[in-house]
């Protein structure tokens, strides 16, 4: 274990800009919004199942905030077992340290029955389609929901109204069973996803118990009218790939939080964790007279698993164009369509690479400006146990860790406030590492600099003697501020091929991006597969960067990143945030007492 409990005698050593006055947030606080976790018995699509839950509803309440404004969010853990974390999924929380909602890297989680005030604040410019997650365990594929960022002014696109596609998926574990087998020696995986959930709800194709939970949801729209569809993958496991029937064109208009230029697509493939805003033309009576109805499916298919699970939704028209008999009647909800309507197509590897164009010039470096380029290798290792490692690390939440590589005692930047001199990560060993801390099992990076990130798959390992090399594919998400990516392709990385591929495009900002695995598998230890990122670094603090499969998290496939010294991490004294570097400490709040709470937007610049 490489993190040190601290000393007394160390506490002089941390750089401080200013302190800051401690507020109780007691009756006479409202905060913002308010998010309260549970778990409670719930039937969904037929499944009944104990479920993690955010305001009693699947999907959680959507949120709305404001660009540039602090907003305080208070979330309750009124779960009796177990941990809580609210990650703030595409918004960089640099002036709020303690809100990013990650356990191992900047928080300490909520307690059972506790609640945290998390302060937020997004910049300007980051109006968009984001969500709200859960980060402990397996809560996350339930325990989510929707967030948006609203524009300051007029979007730079007109659209009559818009709708949430929100992207879940379900299995008839609990959240503790699924963790406990992807923790156990064997491995007892929890299976192939049993439905994908579309607004909260679906129809299971997998033994069905209780029929009135079963329902399709309704999306309504009116003929003639142009929509913003937000459609996100909150998805724990499948790539996902959904289409509309009859409808063979719609517009994408924003990537991860960031607006594109329009570019037409007939289907959406998403990984866990992305997000895509389109513009959606709805059909004019006309049309709808000539197709002679008014209800169309939507039809959801799980990609790069060993099966296909299909469900669906209804786009459903307004009867405004006054249909009357058999054209004017509705689809069933309680039932799924006899056929499919749909034909899908397989993965497509490469999805949008090289596509999407910034609205506005967005300040893409240059292979020139790159500073310096860090290369993950990513395996699995597959024996009794099955673990992924990330250039031979794994990280993992609770201390399970079959290989012993790596074992966080408390999050990092817990570990920073409480013990610099042994935590802070050697950045001159790190870049002679090819960029990993030796010490820490960190990623330091300098503010100012220019980072490369290559991300390259390698055939799984084996140590039973049969035969390894497989494969899988990664949604890749980076928490603090968004990379612009630079594509990927298959086999072994090249710095040439990588700059061929750039020419003439104009990469876009993303916090989550794929990188494909190409083929099923390929020899031992054969690299195959890659993704490029670069990153400006200028957002100070402790990042996860991780891929978004919820099992393959679990299975210790993340990373920790420090990006900046002390002095631009450690804004605060020690004394001041006392309450934060404890588990359970005072900025919890319960029954008994009120949080006291540091209210971070009071420090110069935030």
């Amino acid at each position: 274990m490489y993190l040190v409990r601290i000393c007394l005698a160390y506490l002089h050593l941390i750089t401080v800009a200013t302190s800051l006055d401690t507020h109780s947030h007691d009756d006479s606080f409202t905060p913002d919004a308010v998010l309260r976790v549970t778990r409670q018995n719930t039937s969904i699509g037929g499944i009944n199942r104990y479920t993690t839950l955010v305001n009693n509803s699947l999907p959680g309440p959507p949120l709305r905030i404001p660009e540039n404004q602090v907003v305080w969010i208070r979330v309750y853990n009124d779960m009796t077992d177990d941990n809580l974390t609210m990650h703030w999924h595409g918004l960089a929380q640099a002036a709020y340290p303690f809100s990013d909602g990650t356990p191992l890297a900047s928080q300490w989680p909520i307690p059972p029955l506790h609640f945290f005030d998390y302060e937020l604040q997004t910049p300007n410019d980051t109006a968009g389609s984001y969500y709200y997650h859960s980060h402990v365990g397996f809560q996350t594929s339930t325990a989510a929901g929707p967030l948006i960022v609203e524009d300051p002014v007029a979007p730079p696109y007109e659209f009559d109204g818009e709708r949430i596609i929100f992207l879940q998926e379900f299995w008839n574990h609990t959240d503790q069973e699924i963790v406990k087998g992807l923790e156990s020696t064997p491995l007892n995986w929890p299976g192939e996803t049993n439905g994908w959930l579309i607004n909260g709800k679906t129809i299971s194709d997998w033994g069905a118990v209780n029929r009135s939970s079963e329902a399709l949801s309704v999306i309504d729209i009116e003929p003639g009218k142009k929509y913003r569809f937000r459609c996100i993958a909150a998805t724990s496991l499948s790539l996902a790939i959904f289409a509309f029937e009859n409808h063979t064109s719609f517009d994408i208009i924003e990537a991860d939080g960031s607006y594109t230029q329009p570019n037409t697509v007939n289907l959406l493939q998403m990984g866990s964790g992305q997000r895509y805003d389109v513009l959606f033309q709805a059909k004019t009576c006309d049309e709808l007279k000539q197709l002679g109805k008014l209800d169309y499916y939507m039809q959801l298919e799980s990609r790069e698993r060993l099966s296909v699970v299909t469900n669906y939704a209804v786009l459903r028209y307004t009867n405004s164009c006054n249909f009357t008999g058999s054209a004017a009647k509705n689809v069933s909800t309680k039932s799924n369509p006899d056929e499919p309507p749909l034909v899908l197509p397989p993965t497509i590897n490469g999805f949008l690479d090289y596509a999407l164009k910034p609205i506005i010039p967005n300040n893409f470096p240059s292979a020139s400006e790159v500073t310096r380029r860090v290369i993950i290798n990513i395996q699995l290792i597959e024996d009794q146990y099955y673990t992924w490692l990330d250039n031979g690390i794994d990280w993992t939440e609770d201390g399970s860790d079959p290989l012993n590589h790596t074992t966080p005692a408390e999050p990092y930047l817990v570990s920073l406030y409480n013990n610099q001199t042994a935590n802070l990560p050697n950045y001159e060993a790190a870049v002679n590492a090819g960029g990993l801390d030796p010490v820490t099992k960190t990623y330091p990076a300098k503010i100012g600099e220019v980072i490369e990130i290559v991300f390259q798959q390698l055939g799984a390992h084996t140590y039973d003697g049969e035969v390894g090399g497989s494969l899988d594919f990664h949604p890749w998400h980076a928490h603090g501020n968004h990379f612009w990516d630079a594509g990927g392709g298959d086999g072994v990385w090249n710095s040439s091929v990588v700059e061929q591929q750039l020419a003439g495009t104009q990469p876009v900002l993303r916090d989550t991006t794929i990188l494909y695995r190409y083929n099923e598998s390929t020899g031992v230890d054969e690299k195959k597969g890659w993704r490029v990122w670069r990153l400006r670094i200028d957002d100070p603090g402790v990042w996860m960067v991780h891929c978004h499969t919820l099992q393959h998290m679990i299975m210790g496939m993340q990373t920790v990143w420090v990006h900046g010294d002390a002095k631009d991490i450690l804004t605060v004294p020690r004394p001041d945030v006392e309450g934060y570097l404890t588990y359970g400490g005072n900025v919890n709040g319960n029954s008994s007492h009120a949080p006291q709470v540091l209210h971070f937007s009071e420090l110069d610049g935030a």
